[in-house]
């Protein structure tokens, strides 16, 4: 797949495909696509009372792109609880070029000058696709995902694509749909100038925009 690059890519998520690797060792790339789609509805976002509490008490430094070569890398990496992952350095390298070219995004959880968790996904009209997600400390991931979903609903985004469901992401509210629906909500979102760029916000600020989305 040396002919695979970042409008290729792009091309792939805009017709409701992802790509993915076996493991970090093989080189291949192939792409997905689930007859069931895991989706967060901005609009009824659920954050649970405790980590409201941890998300306004600010305990991590949220960053916007600041470090996202990094972040991958750190998806990357193998954890006790996930000891294989599916990021091979050409798809690390492919994302690295779509963020240069300014589809790909990192949010960041930073703690005494240390990178403790995020997340990064791609943008595309109205739709953000979630891809990986990290956290060296407890919640740094979650507050995280609490952030991305203020910037989006702020930039006019209406489809958080999560591709699966994980308990994670259940507790936020993800919900499953089939193939035919989701490339419907696709469709609406592809037709949508949405805005990335917004002002950073604290973290009470941050969740009256999402209670505000509900």
């Amino acid at each position: 797949m040396e002919s695979f690059g970042p409008q290729q890519l792009l091309a792939c998520y805009a017709r409701g495909v992802f790509p993915m690797a076996d493991s970090r060792e093989d080189e291949r790339i192939f792409l997905v696509d689930p007859e069931l789609r895991g989706v967060l509805p901005l609009e009824a976002l659920h954050i649970p009372r405790r980590l409201a509490r941890t998300v306004r008490a600010e305990r991590f430094e949220v960053r916007f792109d600041t470090a996202f070569d990094a972040v991958v890398a750190l998806c990357a990496e193998p954890t006790p609880d996930r000891p294989e992952t599916w990021i091979n350095p050409a798809i690390a390298h492919l994302y690295g070029r779509l963020h240069q070219a300014g589809f790909a995004h990192s949010v960041e959880c930073w703690r005494a000058g240390r990178l403790v968790g995020g997340l990064y996904g791609v943008s595309l009209g109205g739709a953000f696709f979630g891809e990986s997600m990290f956290s060296r400390e407890t919640d740094a991931s979650k507050v995280a995902l609490v952030h991305l979903a203020a910037r989006l609903i702020l930039g006019g985004y209406v489809l958080l694509d999560t591709q699966f469901i994980t308990d994670h992401l259940s507790r936020f509210g993800a919900i499953e749909i089939p193939r035919k629906a989701y490339l419907k909500r696709l469709a609406a979102a592809l037709a949508i100038e949405a805005a990335f760029d917004q002002p950073p916000l604290a973290g009470a600020a941050a969740l009256q925009v999402t209670s505000q989305a509900s």
